[in-house]
């Protein structure tokens, strides 16, 4: 029993965490309502703004100073696959956090942009417990992670590809 209730704080504390994400996103939208341009640029510089300040500060380090030993691993390698993976996943979270603040946002977008917000808020804490609940290696995790992206961010470029061309 003790197990299972330190399994349950663990799981909860996690959620928590994955849900502080959430200010990442009114962040995001506070720096593309203040950007001046289109809503294409809007969503480059957001984008790429965040996803440079993230990846310096949580890989670039560790990159610079693992990778340059004398010694080769594989994890420098599967880092630099994933900060890729993590690129595309902000640019479609910039895209969604754009699309979800458009006034003139039709009502049968609406849904589908939140729960897609959604899963993208809480996509690390899904995968972490899908990696843990099935046993997942590193290089098998990396590849679900990028399925997952590659699909959350298909599915806004469909949003808004669909809704650019309405208007």
């Amino acid at each position: 029993m003790h197990l299972l209730s330190l399994t349950f704080v663990s799981v909860s504390q996690e959620f928590m965490k994955a849900t502080v994400d959430l200010a990442d996103l009114l962040g995001l939208h506070l720096v593309m309502s203040r950007n001046a341009g289109k809503g294409e640029y809007k969503i480059m510089v957001a984008a790429m703004g965040w996803a440079t300040a993230e990846l310096v500060m949580s890989r670039c380090l560790p990159l610079w100073v693992g990778a340059r030993g004398i010694e080769f691993d594989w994890k420098y390698i599967q880092m630099s696959i994933d900060s890729n993976i993590s690129l595309v996943h902000y640019m479609a979270v910039a895209a969604l956090v754009w699309m979800w603040t458009r006034y003139d946002l039709p009502t049968h977008y609406r849904l589908p942009v939140t729960v897609l917000l959604g899963l993208s808020m809480y996509k690390a804490f899904l995968m972490d417990c899908f990696v843990h609940v099935f046993l997942l290696g590193s290089w098998t995790s990396l590849l679900l992670k990028a399925v997952v992206t590659g699909l959350l961010s298909f599915s806004c470029l469909t949003l808004f590809v669909s809704l650019v061309h309405s208007n």
